[in-house]
Order: C-alpha cells, then structure tokens, then sequence
C-alpha cells in the first residue's frame, strides 16, 4: 500500500484549518509556504542537504531561536494552547524544543491540566501547538518536544517503574530495553518526540542525593544497562538524551544542592569512570541527545567547555545530536563560577564552546537575545552559530519532523499509554530489583498458612510519595507496603499495623551528630508498636527514607536510618518476635545493627506504586528475589569512597603484622559488596571455559560457564564476569566488570553462560593517555558478586 501523508485529512477533523490544509501535500509539506517543493521539503532528500538548504533561508532571528528551549505549561509558557499574543513572542520565528508541556504533574500543581489526560487529548493538544509552529511561523520549523523519562516517561498517569538504582539492581539488559521501548513508545503517542534519559552518572558518592536515580556506581554496569536505554526509546523513533554530561555525580563530600561545583576527579579517573559510560552508549546506541552538566571540571564548567563540548564529545566520542543545557547551566558560568564578568559572557562561551540549545526555567528571550546582540557585534562569528543551529536541525530531520511532524492518529494514544500489559511489565521490572540482603535461617519466605497475626509497622509502611517522584509518572494508584500484604493475607491471617515512628525526628538532620531523647510522643509510637508486636507471629518492619530525604538537593551527612527508626528496630526486636525489615531508600544505608540482629532484610529501593504487592509477593515466595546491589554499601561515612571498582590495596584493610604493627584504628570492609544479592534457591557454577589460552593483541577470547539451580525454588541468577589485568604499564583496577547476564533457573536445571571478551574490555589508558591493550597475562572471574568469585582461568595476550 502506497505511504502518503494526509496531514489535512489527518487533523482537519480535530482543528480549524487556518489555510484549509494548503500547505500540506501528498508526500510533502510546503513548511516555508512559498507554494514549491523545496529542497529540504522532500523527504527523498539526504539529510544533510536538507539542513544546508534550510539553514541557507533562515534568518539570524530563526537560527537564533533554535538555540533554546520554551519550558511548558507552569513553568515557562503561560498557555496551554496557541493564542494570538503568541505573535508578538519571540517564538514567533520558532523554537528548538519545549519541554515537558501539558504533562500534569502531582509534584507540580502548576502544570496542572486539563489537557495530559486522557491521552489521545494530549497528543491533540501537542498536534495543536506543532500546528501553529508550522503554520503561523515563516518557515514552519517544527518542535522538539521533550520530557523526562529516567523511570517511566515523566506524564500523568503514564506507565510508572521502579527508580533507576531500583532498574540498576535488576542487571537485566533485555528488560531495561524494553523499559526504554515503553517510555519512547508512550512519549511519540502522546507527541513527545525526545526523552531525557538515561542518566549515565556513576553514582560513587552514596551520600549524593541523586544516588536513586543512576544505575549504579560501575561504568561498564551503567553502560550496558545505558545503551538498551537509548536503543529501546529511539527504535520507536524518539529521541534519547543522555545526562549529566560530564563528571556531575560527584560533587565535593557528596554536597548537592547550592553546593554544584569542584568535583575532585583526576584526569584517569575521569576517563575510565566518568565518561566511560557517555563514550560506550554514543559509539554503540547513537543517542541523539546529550545534556551538558552545570558543575566545573579543574576549574573550567562544563557548559563552557570546547574540550569537554567540542573535542571529546563530537570529535573523540563521534557524538552526532544537539547537546542541550541542565536547566541553569548557562547562568552557572557566571553566577556560580565566576569565569565570566557577566552573563553575556556566558553565552558567548558555551555557544562557542559546543553547546546547541539553552534550558533554564526562564523565558528563552533570556538567553536568545543577548545571543543576537553577540552576533551583530561580531563577537559570535555566523559560522558558530550556523553550526550549532545545524546540530538541531539535524535531528529534527532525523526524527521525522519534517515528513510527518503530528501524532498521527491522536485517538490510538489511550490504546498505547500505560495498557495492562504495560502494567505487568512494570511488576515484573519492580519484582526484578529486589535485592534480599539477609535470611538467616532461611526464614523467608514466609509461610501464609502458617501464621495468624502479622505486624506490619514502620514509618514507610504506608507511605506512598517515594512512587511518584520527580522525573517520572504521576497521578497513578499506589498500593502501600501495608495494604498489600493486608490483600495477600487476607483469608489467611489477620494483618495489623502501627506506625511506630515518623521517617525523622524534630531535630533531624542535627540529631545524627547531636543525640536527644525520645519525647514522651516518640516513646508512646514505640510502645504501641511493641504492644502489638509481642502479639503477633511475625514482625515486618518496613524503614528507610521517603522522597524529600533523598533526591535532587537532597544529599545526606550520614547514611544511618534518619530519625528515631533504628530504635524502633531495636525495640522490636527485644521482644524476642521476628523481625524482617524492608528497606525502602534511594541510596546505600549503613544498616550495620540491622545486619548483624535482625534475620532478614530485604531491599526494596524506591519502587513504583504497585510496590505493596510485589514486596508481599517477595516476602511469601511468590516471587524469589534475584536482583543484585549495583552499588557498594559502606559500613560507615568515614570509608568514602568505598566502592567498585577500586585501584589495588585503596579498600585493603590494615596490617596484623610486620613492621607497621597492628591495625586496630578502623571498621574495615563493606558491609554489602557490588553484585551482591541473595536468593531462596542456590546456584552451582562449573565448567569455565575459554575458547583461547592466547589470543593476539585486538583479537576477541569468548567465555563460557554452566549454572545449576541446585536448590528446591525457580530462581534467577545474576552471572557476573571480571577480569584482571596481572601487569600494566599504569596502574589499573584491581579487577572489573566485564559481563553479566541475568537467568532463570527451574529447580536441577543448567544453563551454560556465555560471554564475548572484546579488546575494548581489556583495554586501558597508556601513558599518553590513548586506550590500548597491552600484552600480558589476564585473569578471567566469574561470580555471584564482586567478592563471591567462583571460578576463575588465565589467558593471555600476546602481540
């Protein structure tokens, strides 16, 4: 059948054609209204002429327009809708992109909206506000329209997942592209031609607030698991935007917030943990988007940055998309680094460092004006401009904005947006990233029909707000710990609950380094919870932080339980009852008394809204928790850093003996390793097998290893694969990540694993500063975490 696009026949029904569809032909669109097919108006054209073409009609006021984005309704734009006074805006001669318009979120009671819901109104709407742009601009330059999308695409009532650190437990590739293919799917449905995610970040400091939303603390983990991102949202022909670039997860002592700066990062580290993961994902998924970080790298911001913008990026990384600011990155060069004696300065330097388009929740006249006066007075030649005009175009084409630039068929979005199936791949995701920490004894999972009274207490109990966080979906039903373990009892046992405590005290966050005592309130909570729990069969104490103790300018000094909860565990506990505490947090806790006394702990992360019923389905067996830690947990603030990898001896302990004497000075270890998680079943590995005992230098060397599910339970198995480099011309780390795949074992079932080591795997940064394998021997260790290695076999590269 032939393809046409009918974009009157398609829209006329929905709007009021103000040219009754003239412009729009068989196959064409007339964007510039000059009644001819123009180069960059025939989809048969190669992009880049189009670009060329297009740039050489515009007019310094449009190419400048380009260069910004129009934050949506509530926070920028007025109207949800076009009106006339749009003509006398500046985007009246276009816009790069706006972001997150008409998306109706909870958090943000401003963009509340008639028009994100239901779906098929919103893709309307968006074909409305594309209509205007095409037709009430001289040249009809269509929008980029964006919106978050780190864990479910940022829209009211859109398909919700679990947090990334909750996604980055679950270390499962394939599922992670399929996440990404359900936010890009949602997003082109509702009109969303560009989504902000994955975030690439490193998360090595676990008192940084944004530590919930990465992946994990190791780049080849956050790379592998970053690249389905970007494949799975941009197969469905949207764009992906990776964040933060660069070295932005790291500020100093984990300060976030007003402290956005001075990253202590040396130049190898740079490389191999902070823009390994940006480098992997753009040479092997393309995305089409990057968003350049607001903090400084050695003195010199990011956003400002030719090296960092121009040279590494496009030029080493082979980055071919538009490269957008954080929201006040710009401003940052002047008003927080002070590199630049005004904003005007500011401007000036990220244009010509590399940066595209400019986002701040200010209006774009801010940024595109003072831009237009750099221009006429020649201190931004036309060449810069162009260029960076260019890079956006360039993905407007590529995305199809310019053969089909509406949703085409609005209605079909209520069909596509958070469907049932939808809805049970989100379970699955949230199941998939329990990690379980403890069972002593093998105490779970619980046996419904062999308990009468549960109690279920903890500030986090019935807490709902940590499932609709900033970043991702809003406005959908959640189900609380308690009231899905009430529903999964119910007809077996009778389910209670008692708060016991709030998330923190009054004097929260003093009270870490100040200790006061209990008010007679706080003693009461605990004392009711104890009443109850000396009633009850079992105790399951649900604990940790909800959404305003982690987050975005949410960074934390100590990473004990916040408030009083420790001691409600500790309460509970010395009634002799069983305690199983689950975790709901958003970063590693130093949970060292819960570890040691209570039999069973298991990690929920930050969840999405059906996390009652996936916790209740993990702690009855339902489900056999599989998910693996992607970041190390510290027995205490004062290790940091203390995380994976690491450089030889830098998380060593201390010395019994010799001439240095004893070492008694400090608490040392982790308390939970990278990779760690366990499981109700057991799993045997055997037979490691390396196709070579050699191989010559840029050659691959393929793995192989069979897992045997040798306990009673379906399980599933994360397969995890180092290798260590014996001899380097620099030193290296210890060891590394190198492979990992997720299984699914029935009871006496084997797999054989198998993994292809590429050069890339093996190599390092020389002397100069060039990646390269060295010859040499190499050890290949295959295991359960990165401090449970089974199996291990050496090789070697030779030249």
């Amino acid at each position: 059948m032939k393809k046409t696009f009918l974009f009157a026949a398609l829209l006329s029904s929905q709007f009021c054609w103000a040219q009754s569809g003239s412009i729009y032909h068989e196959g064409w669109i007339d964007f510039n209204k000059n009644g001819k097919k123009d180069l960059f108006e025939d989809p048969k054209q190669p992009v880049e002429k189009r670009v060329q073409q297009l740039l050489s009609l515009m007019s310094l006021e449009e190419k400048t327009c380009q260069t910004a984005t129009l934050y949506g309704y509530g926070r920028v734009l007025k109207d949800e809708l076009p009106t006339p006074e749009w003509k006398n805006k500046i985007w009246k001669d276009g816009i790069a992109n706006i972001d997150e318009h008409l998306n109706g979120l909870a958090y943000h009671p401003k963009s509340s909206t008639a028009y994100s819901y239901p779906f098929s109104k919103h893709a309307a709407a968006i074909n409305q506000v594309q209509k205007w742009f095409i037709e009430e601009t001289r040249l009809g330059i269509p929008v980029d329209f964006t919106n978050e999308g780190i864990h479910g695409l940022n829209h009211d009532r859109a398909t919700p997942l679990p947090s990334p650190i909750a996604i980055g437990s679950t270390w499962n590739k394939s599922l992670v592209y399929q996440a990404g293919a359900i936010a890009g799917r949602e997003a082109k449905a509702l009109g969303y031609t560009n989504v902000y995610a994955p975030i690439l970040d490193p998360a090595r400091d676990p008192r940084w607030g944004r530590v919930v939303e990465c992946y994990g603390e190791n780049p080849f983990h956050i790379a592998e698991l970053g690249k389905q991102m970007v494949l799975g949202i941009q197969d469905q022909g949207v764009a992906a935007t990776l964040k933060h670039y660069a070295v932005y997860s790291v500020p100093k002592g984990g300060r976030d917030g007003d402290a956005r700066t001075d990253p202590h990062v040396a130049p190898r580290e740079m490389y191999q943990l902070y823009l390994y993961p940006f480098m992997k994902v753009i040479k092997e998924a393309a995305p089409m988007g990057v968003m350049s970080s607001y903090n400084d790298w050695d003195g010199v911001p990011i956003t400002g940055s030719h090296f960092f913008l121009t040279e590494l990026l496009r030029q080493k990384f082979g980055f071919n998309g538009y490269v957008v600011s954080d929201s006040e990155a710009v401003e940052y060069i002047f008003s927080k680094h002070h590199v630049v004696p005004d904003y005007k300065g500011a401007v000036k330097q990220a244009i010509e460092a590399g940066l595209d388009v400019r986002t701040n929740f200010t209006a774009p006249d801010d940024y595109i004006l003072p831009l237009r006066e750099l221009v006429k007075e020649g201190h931004v030649s036309m060449k810069t401009l162009d260029e960076r005009v260019v890079s956006v175009l360039r993905v407007k084409f590529r995305l199809g904005l310019f053969d089909q630039p509406y949703v085409r068929d609005p209605k079909a979005a209520d069909k596509i947006v958070h469907t049932q199936k939808e809805e049970e791949f989100a379970m699955e995701i949230n199941r998939q990233a329990m990690v379980l920490l403890k069972n002593t004894g093998n105490l779970l999972p619980l046996d419904k029909n062999k308990l009468k009274n549960v109690l279920v207490t903890g500030p986090l109990a019935t807490e709902e707000n940590y499932a609709t966080s900033r970043y991702g979906p809003s406005n959908n039903p959640v189900t609380s710990v308690f009231e899905g373990i009430k529903k999964y009892l119910k007809g077996h046992a009778s389910v209670t609950y008692e708060k016991g405590c709030d998330v923190v005290d009054a004097n929260w966050p003093e009270s870490e380094i100040i200790a006061s005592p209990l008010t007679a309130e706080e003693q009461a909570g605990i004392e009711k919870a104890v009443s109850m729990a000396k009633l009850a069969d079992v105790v399951i104490a649900v604990v940790g932080e909800d959404e305003k103790r982690v987050g975005e300018s949410l960074s934390r000094t100590g990473l004990g339980l916040p408030g009083r909860q420790l001691q409600l565990l500790q309460a509970l506990h010395a009634t002799g009852k069983p305690v199983i505490m689950v975790a709901i947090n958003g970063q590693p806790l130093t949970i060292n008394w819960e570890n040691r006394y209570l039999p069973a702990i298991l990690e929920a992360w930050f969840p999405g809204p059906q996390s009652g019923k996936v916790i209740a389905e993990t702690l009855f067996g339902d489900h056999n928790p599989g998910g693996k830690l992607s970041v190390t947990f510290p027995k205490s603030v004062g290790q940091i850093e203390y995380n994976f990898p690491f450089k030889p001896a830098s998380q060593a302990g201390q010395p019994s003996s010799g001439p240095n004497g004893y070492g008694k000075t400090s608490v040392n270890g982790a308390l939970y390793p990278f990779g760690y998680g366990l499981s109700y079943t057991q799993f045997e590995y055997s037979n490691l097998t390396l196709d070579k005992d050699a191989i010559y230098v840029g050659a691959d060397i393929h793995v192989s290893v069979d897992i045997t599910n040798t306990g009673k339970l379906t399980g599933d198995e994360v397969v995890q694969l180092y290798v260590k480099d014996f001899v380097s011309s620099v030193t290296t780390y210890d060891f590394d990540l190198r492979g990992f795949e997720r299984i699914r074992l029935k009871p006496g079932e084997k797999q054989t694993v198998n993994f292809v080591l590429k050069p890339d795997d093996l190599a390092l940064l020389d002397k100069n500063m060039n990646w390269m394998v060295e010859p040499g021997k190499f050890k290949v260790m295959i295991g359960s975490s990165s401090e449970d290695i089974r199996l291990e076999k050496t090789f070697n590269v030779i030249n």
